[in-house]
């Protein structure tokens, strides 16, 4: 898979911005704020229908314009394929595959993205919600359906919020509704659970192996934890220890108003050597298993879908060492289409810049 073209037009601060991505190896040199993750930003939201920095995508919109469009092109199994999306200020989306209207569904199926940033740097010591969503965005890469799932479970989530909400209110209390919310909750977040349990164990055995490359003497291991899961990986046992902890929380969540049972409130544990490295690794220490988890990524997706995705490196570089950065360039596939954002071209040697394609920008526009 590579990406061919790309067109901003008012998105963020690029007003009309086309680049030329015909090539392995794109270099996007500039200031800070001058525009470079938005051209990422926009790449990668193209592959998920979400921003990694906002969920309001009005916020994509240029200031006093009326509508943000990314236009790119795409070579895609020896075939041309032209994604077109558009947002505007009335919050209309329009998502086009080859000028043809599409559904969110089919849209993301076209591109795949692996962006790797400085905030991904802060993974392991961030909040749960940060590591969740990190894997939610991976699972969603090789299984488009799963944001339905995803977005099926917390509207059922909000609901029972509010039915719960309003027994604090009210003093109503609707036994009957609550229980069909919970049983709908225990069918899609199941779901969930298997997926992220099925996608980790998977992730885990390839990042240990690029983890133990660069460590030498430490080893990874990764843990899904639930509140009320023990060793339970199949559908149907983690179901039913999902409808077990419902049940047993249920008067927990009515005096609280809200759901305290479920996979929004799950999280994932790394480990170095049987030590938690959220709270016992050095910086070096959570880069390393950040660098070994995003490698994983391409491997994984390359794997399950057939395509290589297309690799974002947003500013990363400059934050890694030089034993993480050498590791990460000589890891790449030739055939991984890989743009890199960086101030200047101080951290790249000869020999890499050889190959690449190099644009500075400047206040969201190409300088001359």
């Amino acid at each position: 898979m590579r990406l061919k073209g790309l067109r901003l037009n008012n998105y963020r601060n690029c007003e009309d911005l086309e680049l030329d991505f015909n090539c392995s190896k794109v270099l996007i040199i500039g200031k800070n704020a001058q525009g470079k993750t938005n051209i990422l930003e926009s790449i990668y939201f193209l592959s998920t229908l979400k921003s990694p920095r906002t969920s309001n995508n009005t916020e994509l919109i240029r200031f006093g314009t009326h509508k943000a469009e990314i236009n790119c092109n795409i070579v895609k199994s020896n075939c041309d394929v032209e994604l077109d999306f558009g947002y505007s200020i009335e919050k209309k989306r329009e998502l086009a595959i080859n000028k043809v209207k599409t559904t969110p569904k089919n849209f993301k199926s076209v591109l795949k993205t692996v962006l790797f940033s400085t905030a991904d740097l802060m993974l392991l010591r961030g909040n749960p919600s940060d590591r969740r969503d990190w894997l939610d965005r991976a699972i969603s890469q090789i299984y488009p359906a799963y944001d339905e799932r995803l977005s099926k479970y917390d509207k059922i989530r909000i609901q029972k919020n509010n039915l719960l909400k309003d027994y604090l209110k009210t003093g109503n209390y609707n036994n009957t509704l609550l229980d069909v919310y919970n049983e709908q909750l225990v069918i899609t977040g199941s779901n969930i659970i298997y997926l992220r349990k099925k996608f980790l164990k998977e992730i885990e055995r390839i990042a240990c192996e690029k983890h133990h490359i660069i460590s030498e003497t430490e080893f990874l291991k990764i843990n899904y934890d639930c509140s009320f899961l023990t060793v339970e990986t199949e559908l149907e046992d983690i179901a039913k220890a999902f409808r077990f902890s419902l049940e047993e929380r249920k008067t927990e969540e009515m005096r609280r108003g809200q759901s305290c049972v479920g996979p929004h409130r799950d999280d994932i544990i790394f480990y170095i050597n049987d030590n938690d490295a959220s709270k016992f690794a050095s910086q070096g220490q959570q880069r390393t298993v950040v660098l070994a988890l995003k490698l994983s990524e391409l491997d994984i997706i390359t794997t399950k879908t057939g395509d290589e995705p297309v690799l974002l490196l947003d500013d990363v570089l400059a934050e890694l060492d030089d034993l993480r950065q050498n590791y990460l360039l000589k890891s790449i596939n030739s055939n991984t289409q890989t743009i890199i954002t960086s101030v200047d071209t101080l951290l790249f040697e000869d020999e890499f810049l050889k190959d690449v394609k190099i644009y500075k920008i400047e206040n969201g526009k190409l300088a001359v």
